[in-house]
């Protein structure tokens, strides 16, 4: 089924039953990758949309590891993952923020790159991002840096999908 058969496939389902989407899903199929990626067997990582047998495998495991690929094919991965996703970034409505020490590097005080992810509801500022990382640091926010564009952000900036935010404050 190609990406656009799929697409009306799933537009049919929501229209005839009313629901605001529709997420081929096998939980199954996922579960089977993530313990033969365990066991050396596959090569794969959650989300991804295909995967590579890495390991020795019988012809029945085989079998089985090709149906798996043929719904991953036809549905774009296993689905658990993309159901993740539409619950929180689109049901709940949240945001994930990246906060960083340095803005230039993206990294904290230890240079490790993107060390920490928020999820934070839609329409959180970045005084609430404050908070979230520490109750000091948002008692002493003075404003934040869009790390990106270096741009100055105040307290009642609205957080975006992916940004990427340094905190300035007075505490030490």
């Amino acid at each position: 089924m190609s990406e656009s058969e799929r697409e009306q496939e799933q537009e049919r389902e929501r229209t005839e039953n009313g629901s605001t989407a529709v997420i081929p899903c096998s939980a199954e199929a996922e579960l089977a990758l993530r313990r033969a990626a365990e066991k050396g067997i596959v090569k794969y990582l959650p989300g991804d949309a295909d995967f590579e047998i890495v390991g020795e495998v019988t012809a029945a495991q085989r079998r089985a590891l090709e149906r798996i690929r043929e719904f991953m094919r036809e549905n774009g991965g296993t689905g658990v993952q993309q159901v993740l996703n539409h619950a929180v970034f689109h049901l709940l409505s949240y945001v994930v923020v990246y906060p960083v020490e340095d803005e230039h590097k993206f990294s904290d005080s230890s240079g490790r790159i993107l060390p920490d992810a928020f999820l934070l509801k839609r329409g959180s500022t970045a005084r609430d991002l404050a908070f979230a990382v520490h109750t000091d640091i948002g008692k002493h926010f003075l404003f934040a840096i869009d790390a990106r564009t270096k741009r100055r952000l105040g307290e009642k900036y609205e957080l975006k999908n992916n940004d990427i935010i340094k905190i300035v404050h007075t505490q030490r």
